[in-house]
């Protein structure tokens, strides 16, 4: 069980969320400061960052994950990212100050537009995936059309980080058809990842709407779906954090989840 001290710095972070007013939607102006890195000495050689983890195939796992193997404490919380880049940090810090990790599935199209994003969730020890290009509902696309979505996101993904993504989860949709999934698996990623819980944060409920919702179908071994972009989503995942604490759930990578 995490300590009380740290339940303190959850509420201690919403109400700093809360007081800054964050926009929701896909609005490219709003900005945050990034945390301070140390220089290197002049002269120093720049060290190229690593290149990111690689899908995994994880054996006796079906093609498309909705949830792990119940067995352990632990539950992955998933983002599709896009919207304000100022509430994708708020989001990222929150976690971060409660000792959790999340799994980002991005829109490619939102990472040509913040690509220090991609390094700033890796950096964080978080999880990186693949949530196509534009965004569009990619199930009902043509075969080359939605082989453009997967792909178009991989390669950015590739130039950014070294790597396609550890996760692709369709676009507008919990689960591929089976084209999709397909052609997923051609691009590269052994597995398709869905979700067992949807916190609908994207339809604005409030924040503790969001809250209750998560905390009345997770469980151990789920994998949640939120997003990026969301004021409600920001307010409402310390309570979140907390909720799991008390019910010694540990919200880990997708990675992580099923390893």
């Amino acid at each position: 069980m995490i300590e009380t001290d740290r339940r303190g710095a959850l509420r201690a972070g919403a109400g700093l969320v809360v007081t800054g007013a964050l926009a929701t939607g896909c609005a490219t102006t709003g900005t945050a400061p990034t945390r301070d890195r140390p220089h290197a000495p002049p002269g120093a050689p720049h060290a190229a960052p690593a290149a990111a983890p690689a899908p995994r195939r994880f054996p006796g796992l079906p093609d498309q994950i909705a949830h792990s193997p119940r067995g352990r404490p632990q539950v992955a919380l998933t983002f599709h990212g896009q919207g304000d880049p100022a509430t994708a940090r708020s989001l990222l810090t929150i976690a971060e100050n409660a000792d959790a990790k999340i799994t980002v599935l991005a829109v490619g199209s939102w990472l040509d537009q913040h690509p220090k994003l991609a390094r700033r969730i890796l950096d964080g020890g978080h999880d990186l995936g693949n949530h196509t290009h534009h965004h569009l509902t990619v199930n009902d696309m043509t075969e080359a059309d939605a082989h453009a979505e997967i792909t178009g996101c991989a390669e950015r993904l590739h130039r950014l980080t070294g790597s396609i993504g550890t996760w692709f989860r369709p676009s507008r949709a919990q689960r591929a058809t089976p084209l999709v999934a397909r052609l997923a698996h051609r691009a590269g990623y052994p597995h398709v990842l869905s979700y067992d819980v949807d916190s609908l944060d994207f339809t604005s409920p409030g924040a503790p709407a969001v809250t209750r919702k998560i905390a009345s179908e997770v469980r151990a071994g789920s994998v949640v779906s939120l997003h990026f972009g969301y004021a409600d989503t920001v307010a409402a995942l310390p309570a979140v954090l907390e909720d799991l604490d008390r019910r010694g759930l540990r919200a880990v990578t997708t990675t992580e989840l099923l390893t």
